[in-house]
């Protein structure tokens, strides 16, 4: 009995000893790193998330598309972005990007340009600071990253809802921005989908090799009737490369996971 006890001790021992190995060898898992940007355009620091792909290293000659991400905070849209990102990846859907997440302050100055709507401008009086947020993404977020990060000319921006409506708007004010377009679920009706109105003009400046990708879900007749109107209006132009894509079984909530795993899917086709 004596023995049973020393032997059942010394096993007690030896089992803490590795839990407490255990603990001391744990470090946390590392998804990212976090950048701070003063913006003279917006008067303020911005919170940057950033994914940088396997393998990335400052001293190789490798430069990689990046991926421009409305809603980018930690607790917004960049971890299950960044991981579509890893995932299509991995299995060799899309070539190996960096995923810059630009974290919100207010989204809705910053993703809408002016209105005339009153009820708008009442229940959200910050509105309609678009211009300086594209001013900031084009003056001062582009080259920082092309000077601290191995970025090459490919750049890609994804927004949803609201993010959606700040795409499209880029894309027809300042498409040089970027070669690729992802929008999901775009807010057109904002100012009486003025947007629209403008948009038959505004196509004729985008470059024929520029990628555009718009979805949306089950969201309502306006929602899916502007949508399709934009897609529509783009698609007058034969030599943009557009893709529409209705998914029924989404909501406005649940859309952006799915839509964007098929949106980088189709604007990088595992050629660039």
């Amino acid at each position: 009995m004596k023995l049973y006890f020393l032997i059942a001790g010394y096993l007690f021992f030896l089992s803490s000893a590795s839990f407490a190995q255990t603990q001391n060898d744990s470090k946390p898992f590392v998804l990212g790193k976090t950048e701070q940007i003063h913006s003279i355009e917006l008067n303020e620091t911005r919170t940057l998330n950033i994914y940088l792909p396997e393998g990335y290293s400052r001293d190789s000659t490798n430069t990689y598309p990046v991926i421009y991400l409305l809603d980018g905070s930690a607790n917004e849209d960049f971890i299950h972005i960044a991981g579509l990102v890893q995932f299509l990846t991995m299995i060799e859907k899309m070539p190996k990007a960096i995923v810059v997440g630009i974290a919100n302050i207010d989204r809705k100055r910053d993703f809408t340009f002016p209105t005339t709507v009153k009820k708008d401008l009442i229940d959200y009086p910050t509105t309609g600071k678009s211009e300086k947020f594209i001013a900031f993404i084009e003056k001062e977020l582009q080259p920082f990253i092309a000077e601290k990060y191995k970025a090459n000319s490919s750049k890609t921006i994804i927004g949803q809802s609201l993010g959606g409506l700040l795409a499209a708007e880029i894309l027809l004010k300042k498409p040089e921005l970027f070669n690729n377009y992802i929008i999901i679920s775009p807010s057109l009706w904002w100012n009486n989908e003025s947007l629209l109105t403008d948009a038959t003009k505004a196509i004729t400046n985008i470059k024929p090799d520029t990628k555009i990708y718009i979805s949306v879900g089950e969201e309502g007749k306006q929602m899916k009737d502007d949508a399709k109107k934009l897609a529509d209006l783009i698609q007058m132009n034969k030599k943009l490369k557009t893709t529409f894509i209705p998914l029924v079984q989404e909501t406005h909530l649940t859309i952006l996971h799915n839509s964007a795993y098929k949106g980088l899917e189709i604007v990088f086709n595992n050629k660039n």
